[in-house]
């Protein structure tokens, strides 16, 4: 699958997600589809044991388009789909453990979704080269909108501190283009995205000008099947919480501290501009703590 070079991690590991991973890899899946994909990952332990009213649910699509997903994959049926999870992937159901309210509910999928994420960390081979690639760009854009527009001004934020020249690219509209085309001409050799849903159009017609500009695209998504899997040349996957009315991002936000922290390897002189900083904040008085 084309733009998902950050899931070869959680292929090395042996995971119930990982194998799904592996299953979902080659095939080439419609919008629903790569939405029922998504929520198999992100209850990998469990899926072999749900039924396919069950998936559908869980997915917000309808029990047929769980039974096209599974002939999709190559398989007669959803039945038998089933049977090869749990012959491959053979776990116990979650146990329950109790009545929870939708809060706590909340924070457990969030906890699952930064077990996961420590899942493809595993190798840590497509984050290294994210930030080698990230070190490498002067300047270096870093998008996001609407939902994402949180995680591209925290990362923009930190790597300023470390890196000589951090773009941020916060708001779309008819200049996004000149930006990166700007950008481009100043010597930028890569573009770090954060996408997460809902998927603007603007981001995905955004990414595709910009590796037609010459630019690397590195992007940090909810899912590696999101829609801007195909215009991206390194996408590092993360899952989002979907159990309140808004999303909550966490494990977005981790990745993108990891991903920082890759940069400054690559960086020979981060430490040295971080101890400048901390000078210059003590000199003026700048935090209270």
């Amino acid at each position: 699958m084309n733009g998902t070079g950050g899931t070869s991690g959680a292929s090395g590991t042996d995971s119930p997600a990982a194998r799904l991973q592996t299953l979902f890899e080659g095939h080439r899946l419609t919008p629903t589809q790569r939405r029922i994909a998504h929520s198999m990952v992100r209850r990998a332990s469990d899926v072999p044991f749900l039924s396919s009213v069950e998936l559908a649910e869980l997915a917000g699509v309808s029990q047929p388009s769980v039974t096209r997903f599974a002939v999709a994959l190559g398989f007669d049926g959803y039945p038998a789909l089933r049977r090869h999870l749990r012959e491959v992937a053979p776990a116990e159901p979650v146990a329950d453990t109790g009545a929870v309210n939708e809060y706590q509910q909340a924070v457990a999928a969030e906890i699952e979704n930064l077990r996961h994420l420590a899942e493809v960390l595993a190798d840590p081979g497509p984050v290294r080269e994210a930030g080698r690639l990230l070190a490498a760009s002067r300047p270096l854009p870093v998008l996001g909108l609407r939902a994402a527009a949180a995680q591209a001004h925290g990362f923009s934020y930190f790597a300023a501190k470390v890196h000589p020249d951090v773009r941020l690219l916060g708001e779309g509209g008819t200049m996004l283009r000149d930006r990166i085309d700007a950008a481009v001409r100043a010597g930028a050799g890569t573009l770090l995205c954060f996408a997460l849903p809902r998927h603007p159009r603007e981001v995905v017609e955004a990414l595709a000008h910009a590796k037609e500009a010459g630019l690397t695209v590195v992007t940090v998504a909810d899912s590696a099947f999101a829609p801007v899997a195909k215009v991206s040349d390194l996408l590092l996957p993360a899952a989002v919480g979907t159990g309140l009315a808004f999303d909550t991002a966490c494990a977005p936000m981790l990745l993108g501290r990891v991903l920082l922290e890759a940069m400054c390897d690559d960086l020979p002189d981060a430490q040295a501009r971080l101890e400048e900083f901390d000078t210059k904040a003590a000199a003026r008085g700048l935090f209270v703590d």
